[in-house]
């Protein structure tokens, strides 16, 4: 949690850029596990917690801009209450913390919102998608479930999109604080996983750093011999000699609750093949030139293309692709081996604002989402900007079960040697993954390196495991 004069400065610049209405922010409640006594960590909504910072359940909180004031919403425990959950701050000290001078008991928001309507004031609310949230908004505002997405507003979704895209220092110091946890969890993943071990032993000791920093997983990890699964949580699997394990784990920063992703892919007897160290040589090729032509003005869709293009060019050379790479790449002949997108803003959410809306998040007038498969999950591909933080993660995977599809329906034969490809069966994927942050010379890698070439690595795992 930021100063009051930090969340004070970003309603300000809220105002003046939605200008009219009511502006109405709807925080998270706990979620239930099975009962209503077994809940999970709570964690808020990221919205509320850029412009509101109180990470707790039960709250909203409006903007009025005739009356020039906020009010949050909320409940003080009563004595009952407090015996169950121990004493708490009184909602007008937490509204302090905020540099919030009004508050109000949450009962009464309903009625504060009917008298708004009443007097034909434009009510601005943002895109809901936990269930809880929605049902809020359409009992609040007597809106119908199945309209909830359609009657929110698009002035205060770009605009909250405009200020959130673009990190302070101190939103920068965050994520670093959250990629140091992020190094202890991928070197040490890096020195314990040996054959015999199975999957979760991995999970569980990197949750135990987790835990020691008072921090918590930014998103669900994906820790698995199985690097060709995009999103894989299933963590049964045996580890054994041979095998790449894919790793991509990040903390979240314990007192900013901002994110890092970082995919590190490193072989289980500590030591790549012949036939991996090629395709990891490839993708870290791809991820070196990515990074190094981030720069402000430039679209990151071109930067998408241009690791595409190496992917492509590498893996002709290995024999796995033939023909012109221009051409190849132009039809989407790599998307075999590189189905999704090259990164994503990252920040308060891992997938940063991706509740908002992704189209309005990284396309824009000039740049439309494309249809064809792999560039279509291109989340962000308009121009970057000074203060943007976004990762770079590229990968070759090799699924079989896509490969086998487009085998039987002779796709791309003319760019696609099936044959070759076919001896990849069983390799899994590899992904490199680093967060960066556009800067007003180029970019900047965010947080201590994290070993990442085939030296790097395999030094490393040598250590004491």
């Amino acid at each position: 949690m930021f100063k009051s004069k930090v969340y004070v400065k970003r309603r300000q610049e809220l105002k003046e850029k939605v200008k009219s209405g009511i502006l109405l922010f709807i925080g998270n409640d706990e979620s239930q596990v099975l009962i209503r006594d077994t809940v999970h960590k709570f964690r808020q909504n990221s919205n509320y917690l850029y412009y509101w910072g109180l990470n707790e359940p039960g709250l909203a909180a409006l903007i009025d801009f005739d009356n020039d004031k906020a009010i949050l919403f909320g409940h003080d425990l009563t004595t009952e209450e407090i015996v169950w959950e121990g004493e708490q701050k009184k909602l007008a000290e937490k509204a302090r913390l905020i540099g919030v001078a009004e508050t109000a008991e949450f009962s009464t928001l309903k009625n504060v919102l009917a008298d708004f309507r009443k007097r034909r004031k434009r009510i601005h609310y943002l895109p809901q998608h936990l269930d809880n949230n929605i049902r809020k908004i359409s009992e609040l505002l007597n809106i119908s479930l199945d309209k909830i997405m359609e009657k929110f507003s698009v002035d205060l979704t770009k605009a909250v999109i405009s200020q959130r895209l673009i990190k302070s220092k101190k939103e920068i110091a965050e994520i670093e604080k959250a990629l140091k946890i992020s190094y202890k969890l991928h070197t040490a993943a890096m020195q314990k996983t040996k054959p015999g071990k199975y999957e979760y032993e991995i999970v569980k000791m990197m949750e135990k750093i987790l835990t020691s920093k008072g921090s918590r997983w930014a998103y669900l990890p994906i820790f698995t011999i199985n690097g060709e699964r995009l999103h894989n949580h299933h963590y049964g699997n045996k580890i054994q000699k041979g095998q790449l394990v894919l790793n991509d784990s990040g903390a979240e920063s314990p007192s900013g609750l901002y994110s890092s992703d970082i995919t590190r892919t490193f072989p289980v007897s500590g030591k790549f093949t012949k036939k991996q160290k090629g395709i990891y040589e490839i993708v870290l090729k791809s991820q070196l030139a990515a990074i190094k032509a981030i720069k402000p003005g430039v679209k990151y869709l071109d930067i998408h293309l241009l690791t595409a293009r190496i992917i492509a060019e590498g893996l002709k050379k290995l024999g796995l692709m033939k023909g012109d790479v221009d051409s190849a790449v132009k039809a989407g002949a790599h998307a075999l081996f590189f189905p999704h997108g090259l990164g994503h803003m990252m920040g308060l959410d891992v997938h940063d604002m991706e509740d908002l809306g992704e189209n309005y998040i990284g396309y824009d007038d000039k740049i439309k989402r494309s249809d064809q498969f792999g560039l279509a999950y291109l989340r962000f591909a308009k121009e970057l900007q000074v203060g943007h933080v976004i990762t770079v993660e590229p990968g070759i995977y090799f699924i079989p079960q896509l490969i086998k599809q487009w085998q039987s329906e002779n796709k791309f034969e003319e760019f696609i040697n099936y044959k070759k490809v076919n001896e990849y069966i069983g390799f899994g994927g590899v992904r490199i993954e680093d967060n960066i942050l556009v800067t007003k010379t180029g970019y900047r890698v965010l947080g201590k390196p994290i070993p990442k070439t085939v030296r790097e690595i395999e030094s490393l795992m040598k250590k004491k495991r």
